[in-house]
């Protein structure tokens, strides 16, 4: 991973990148966001999770 650039909200079992957010509403970059996260961490399964 870039050093610095992108930190997880949470990594599970190293095959599942969890990404939680507090928005009204998840957009198009949240999404990018969790695709750029999950190919970095080299896993194939990612959650988005809006509160």
């Amino acid at each position: 991973m870039l050093e610095g650039a992108y930190r997880l909200d949470l990594l599970v079992e190293s095959q599942i990148v969890v990404e939680t957010k507090t928005v009204e509403r998840v957009l198009p970059v949240h999404r990018a966001q969790l695709l750029t996260c999950s190919k970095l961490a080299d896993c194939r399964l990612g959650l988005l999770i809006n509160f």
